[in-house]
């Protein structure tokens, strides 16, 4: 057996054991004298040619095959501008034909990713995430996809087409993946834990979205009055502000909104539906939220702490009120006579003044006032009379 013969036998072995050139022989080498025993002499020559081969072997500059050789396959080739060459390999040496074979590729290192794929398909989607190429379009918007599988799932929001499910309140969802993320309401799985306050989450990007609290990171601003946000769609929505946009508009009383959320919790005002009952004193709400605040009076959490007095309340809006008192903010003016107030409702009470609106009548004298504590104070009155 020749040194050379001795050579293509150990470099197909040491080729199917590369990392990231994973090949799979289908058709060996014909030629019964390769299984003959080895030398300690030919197993040393075989060694030293394998090294010389790995450290040396270089891509054809053309990829015609001459006669009798067996080609190289560089793992970083494209595999799809190359497929009449993509079912061979060789060591660089050439070879008689008898003994010219076949090794079949089955898996692929993408040159740009260091990704293995384990077919040429998957090569191909695979080279197009690399370069950003979008192969798949949508016939109805243009869209554009990399694979076959985004653009199915894009299209059923064409079709409307929810196939997937909920089992317990079978509400229905585009994909499998949604419906994963719906059911976690159900079962109160929530995978994603904070990893500075331990506050779990359902989702991912919510997760994402919360640790930008304790980063201090918001990356959005408003291009008018350079005000940031930690998301997107915040800043979207205060955007509007600035245009005065509000394209969400009650159906019953014409009420515009700049949100959908907005206009669905105005809705159920109309509706008088309200979901959401407190378990303590059977307080009914239309919105989560409001729930949230009122059960904090029974609990007695206070959770929202002034950095400078370390006063405790039981919403955000109220410390924020508060704040005002040391920073001295009076962003509330009234527009008849321009003072100034810190709260939005203390504004509000103010601007009766103007209107000359008292529509807190007692029910004993008709006397009317413009709180309701104004009232209550006045109604002792006749509560002192008629206890006597």
């Amino acid at each position: 057996m020749t040194d050379m013969e001795l050579c293509i036998r150990e470099n197909s072995k040491s080729l199917e054991m590369s990392a990231g050139n994973n090949f799979e022989e289908t058709a060996p080498f014909i030629e019964g004298n390769l299984m003959d025993p080895l030398s300690v002499k030919q197993e040393e020559i075989i060694k030293a040619k394998t090294l010389d081969t790995k450290e040396n072997v270089k891509e054809p500059e053309n990829s015609g095959l001459s006669h009798g050789t067996v080609q190289k396959i560089d793992p970083h080739t494209d595999i799809l501008g190359n497929a009449h060459i993509t079912n061979s390999v060789t060591c660089g040496l050439e070879l008689p034909q008898t003994h010219t074979g076949h090794i079949r590729t089955k898996t692929f290192l993408h040159p740009e990713s260091d990704r293995c794929l384990s077919m040429s398909a998957s090569l191909g989607t695979q080279k197009r995430v690399c370069t950003g190429e979008r192969k798949f379009v949508c016939s109805k918007c243009g869209k554009c996809f990399r694979a076959k599988g985004n653009l199915t799932e894009h299209e059923k929001k064409h079709t409307g087409e929810k196939p997937f499910a909920c089992s317990e309140c079978e509400k229905c969802f585009r994909t499998k993946r949604e419906l994963t993320v719906h059911e976690r309401i159900h079962t109160g799985e929530k995978p994603f834990a904070c990893s500075e306050c331990e506050k779990c989450f359902r989702r991912k990007d919510i997760l994402t979205t919360h640790e930008k609290i304790h980063t201090g990171e918001k990356p959005f601003a408003c291009s008018e009055c350079e005000k940031c946000f930690r998301r997107k769609d915040i800043l979207t929505t205060h955007e509007k502000m600035h245009t005065g946009e509000k394209p969400f508009a009650c159906s019953e009383c014409e009420k515009c909104f700049k949100r959908k959320h907005y206009l669905t919790i105005h809705e159920k005002m109309h509706t008088g539906v309200k979901p959401f009952a407190c378990s303590e004193c059977e307080n009914c709400y239309r919105v989560k939220g409001k729930l949230t605040r009122h059960e904090r009076i029974h609990t007695g959490e206070k959770p929202f702490a002034c950095s400078e007095c370390e006063k405790c309340f039981r919403t955000k809006v109220k410390l924020t009120d508060h704040e005002r008192i040391h920073t001295g903010e009076k962003p509330f003016a009234c527009s008849e006579c321009e003072k100034c107030f810190r709260s939005k409702s203390n504004l509000i009470v103010h601007e009766r003044i103007h209107r000359v609106e008292k529509q807190f009548a007692c029910s004993e004298c008709v006397k009317c006032f413009r709180t309701k504590v104004k009232l209550t104070v006045h109604e002792r009155i006749h509560l002192s009379i008629h206890s006597h």
